[in-house]
């Protein structure tokens, strides 16, 4: 008897959950729909049921706290903004969009891929500008960038002799840029008042981050390197955009996959010497910093604290780098400083992380417009990020 009733309650959990899997997995069906299921919680390393919005690396909060310190003054942060400044000043708003990006490797470069890369940036900067400013002229401004894309954009082409999957890293580098000026525009309000994005222009987008997902960032090969960790942090900020837990999901599984595989235990990685210069491995650091700082502001802080805070070891070895304590010297005390080190920073408080920031406070964007930045104006001793 008592083993009837174990095996029929057995059978009747295992229903419970094959139904809530269901129910879950219709929900999401539509990746353009919010989650609903307000009673599941996010756990290490799952989906939220329902996300944060603004939640791509800025939020409600943290976006009102720099915003009203640089106006009323405050020295620190209004040194932070300059950045954001210097950047729209010197970045001229564009007057046309193309339908084909062609893109080349190792360095190689097009107008289009030039344009690209910058736009997302001067999206992200204008969105932070209007932020923190309330003038509407600037959220229209990132707006006609953001429709501008979304509306012409059609595909990738190659450069001579360039590596066939080249338009998936380049996908994988410029959408969450464009996601987090994307999410500012469409959650955060600006002294009360939101951007004005238009439902119509919203749908646009979503079409344009499907495209570039299917069609090229889902296409990403198995490099092992800072290839798989940008992946993984642009469905990541895709899934938070469109509300799709699976795309969201697959992009935390891609950074839980490659984060022991990218830095060893002891933190070494590889692809620095690989590489053979100071750009490469950073790449790799900021997509998993910024992948980290994502899930946290989803409610789940696995990512820092994954494999005994690998993440941090890895930092410790580019810091030996700047020391020139490697197996290999590529990196100097005057080599660029990628800005998720100021994200990691704000997590980690280490000495190594401290001395890596301070080579270069504040961040700006690199050189190669490879990730967003500003993160000394979003994130230096920002809480609850």
């Amino acid at each position: 008897m008592k083993k009837t009733i174990n095996s029929l309650l057995l059978c009747m959990t295992m229903a419970a959950m094959a139904t809530l899997l269901f129910m879950c997995k219709k929900q999401d069906l539509n990746s353009n729909a919010p989650l609903r299921n307000e009673s599941l919680t996010a756990a290490a390393g799952v989906a939220p049921a329902v996300f944060v919005h603004p939640g791509v690396l800025n939020t409600q909060a943290s976006l009102d706290l720099i915003g009203s310190q640089v106006n009323s003054g405050e020295a620190v942060r209004s040194a932070a903004y300059q950045k954001v400044l210097d950047f729209v000043n010197g970045n001229a708003l564009p007057t046309k969009f193309w339908e084909t990006v062609t893109v080349g490797s190792n360095g190689a470069t097009t107008e289009s891929k030039s344009q690209i890369r910058k736009d997302a940036v001067l999206a992200y900067a204008l969105a932070l500008r209007w932020a923190k400013t309330g003038t509407a002229t600037y959220a229209q401004q990132c707006i006609a960038i953001l429709n501008g894309w979304s509306y012409t954009f059609k595909q990738y082409a190659l450069m001579d002799g360039a590596n066939q999957y080249q338009p998936s890293l380049e996908a994988s580098w410029t959408t969450p840029s464009f996601v987090a000026a994307a999410e500012i525009i469409r959650y955060y309000k600006a002294f009360g008042q939101a951007a004005g994005w238009s439902d119509a222009d919203i749908n646009q987008f979503n079409n344009y981050l499907n495209l570039v997902k299917n069609n090229y960032i889902n296409n990403t090969p198995a490099y092992n390197n800072n290839w798989n960790a940008s992946a993984g942090y642009a469905k990541m900020a895709i899934g938070i955009f469109l509300n799709s837990a699976t795309v969201y999901q697959n992009g935390y599984n891609i950074i839980a996959q490659h984060l022991p595989i990218i830095i060893k235990p002891d933190g070494t990685i590889p692809e620095y010497c690989d590489r053979n210069d100071c750009v490469h491995f950073q790449y790799s650091l900021t997509a998993f910093s910024y992948a980290a700082q994502l899930a946290k502001m989803q409610g789940d802080n696995s990512l820092w604290t994954f494999n005994s805070n690998l993440l941090s070891k890895g930092y410790d070895y580019m810091r030996s780098a700047y020391n020139q304590t490697t197996s290999c010297n590529k990196c100097s005390t005057s080599s660029p400083v990628f800005p998720g080190t100021e994200v990691a920073y704000n997590y980690y408080k280490t000495a190594n992380l401290q001395y890596l920031r301070e080579l270069q406070d504040p961040l700006g964007v690199p050189n190669d417009k490879t990730f967003l930045g500003f993160t000394s104006y979003t994130h230096f001793n920002v809480p609850g990020l």
